[in-house]
Parts: structure tokens; sequence; C-alpha cells
């Protein structure tokens, strides 16, 4: 078994190194790598001498492809996940390049490193679920406050049935607006629309009458089906897509 185990570990250091391709460029040399990022293209990084060992860096790619797809990394919660997903390889960030220092002996470490925390925030902001959901709810309320929307955050209000729900936002009546329940929803399906329908209709009942439900859309990576949509308007929650939200600012403000 052991000895099965330590020749397909050595097979995957010949694939790994056949399927490595570096190219000189001026005082660079340039390392593709096997390794794919979410565009299904290989990710390169770049090494050169520097003060008599090596810097490696990915020249900005990683960063700017974030910045280019609309993700935004100014916020500071953004930036602390940033930061300590980098520190746990060992990487610094050089304005918007990803780069580490190395010498002959650990070179193919940091090597290893940069591409692990390269493909690391990748996923950090566009696989997971939880992380990104919550950095939508602090785009909107940064939005609100630029805006200076008078808003709860992260209101319990007990429904009819009983049980209690949590509605991200509630702005209080105004002599030209009702009271407003908001609920952003970061991504559009049949089961987040059940479930800002469903918080509405049990809770409606114990609030004033002409109090209005919301649902700011994020509409950034998909377009919302009709049928999201239309499950929303059939209960009266209100869909407001966030690609337009200049367009709706004066119906949460006033």
């Amino acid at each position: 078994m052991i000895n099965e185990i330590s020749t397909l570990l050595d097979n995957y250091v010949t694939w790994l190194k056949d399927r490595t391709l570096v190219k000189q460029i001026d005082d660079w040399v340039e390392i593709t790598t096997p390794h794919l990022d979410r565009h299904n293209d290989y990710l390169q990084i770049y090494a050169s001498k520097n003060n008599g060992g090596f810097i490696l860096t990915d020249d900005g790619y990683i960063i700017e492809d974030l910045k280019m797809s609309g993700c935004d990394l100014q916020s500071p919660k953004r930036k602390l996940l940033l930061e300590m997903t980098l520190n746990g390889f060992g990487v610094k960030l050089n304005d918007s390049v990803l780069e580490v220092h190395a010498n002959s002996s650990d070179f193919p470490l940091k090597k290893h490193s940069l591409v692990q925390a390269m493909l690391a925030v990748n996923d950090l902001f566009y696989l997971s679920v939880p992380i990104v959901e919550n950095l939508f709810l602090e785009d909107v309320t940064a939005w609100f406050d630029e805006n200076d929307v008078r808003y709860g955050s992260k209101i319990k209000l007990a429904g009819k049935s009983g049980f209690d729900y949590y509605f991200d936002f509630l702005i209080p009546k105004s002599r030209q607006k009702p009271e407003r329940l908001v609920q952003a929803i970061n991504r559009p399906s049949r089961q987040s629309a059940e479930h800002a329908v469903m918080a509405w209709l049990d809770t409606k009942e114990n609030r004033p009458a002409d109090s209005l439900a919301y649902a700011i859309v994020n509409d950034s990576d998909e377009i919302p089906k009709s049928s999201f949509t239309d499950a929303l308007q059939t209960y009266n929650v209100h869909p407001l897509y966030w690609s337009k939200r200049t367009e709706f600012v004066s119906e949460l403000t006033m």
C-alpha cells in the first residue's frame, strides 16, 4: 500500500512539473501553473531576483479580476477577510498585488503558498455563500447610511403563528411614508422568495395597516427569473433591484 501511494505521489509531482510552463519576460519569469481560476484559465505567477532571493507575485490578477467582476474590496469587513486569508498563507498584499519573498531553499513552498492564496481569495468572495450574503447585506447597509435612510437593523418581529421572524431593516413611519420592512436577498431563488413572503404574511397583521414590505434583490450576477418576481409581487412584497437602486432611493428615504 505505501509503495503504491509513493508511486502515485511521484506521478503527481511529474504531472505538476510537466504541466508547468515558464517564459522569460524582461527581468521576470512567467510561470503558468496547471491550476485553474474561476474562468477556467490557468493561473500565472511571476518570479524575479530580489536582494539575493526571489519575489513571486500574481501581478495583481486576482484582486483586479474581482474588482472588474463587481466585487469591491474596500469595506472594512472585506479588507479584514482578505487580510486574514492572506496571512494564513504567509502572502502579503502590495497595493493590489499578491506577493511572497523566497530563497532557494523555500522557493517551492512559497510558490505553492502564493498559488493557494490566489485560489482561496477568489473562492472567499465568490464561492462561499454565507460570506457573500453577509457582504451584500453590508453593501446595502452602507448604501442606506450614504443616503441617510433611517432604519433599525436585524429586527425580530412576532408573527400571527407565534413564530418570530428577522427582518434585515425596519424603516419607521414618516410624514410622507408608512413603516417599511426590508429584506436583502443576495441569491434570488424560489426558497428566498418563499422566505420573504412567509415572513411578511405572518407578521403583517401585527404591524400598522399601511405598512409595506420590500425586498432589495442582488441582480449583479444574474437576472432574477420572472417566477421569483411574480412570487414576491403576488403577496405585495415589492422587489427593488440593486442595479437600479438610484431609482428607488426616494421610496426608502422619505
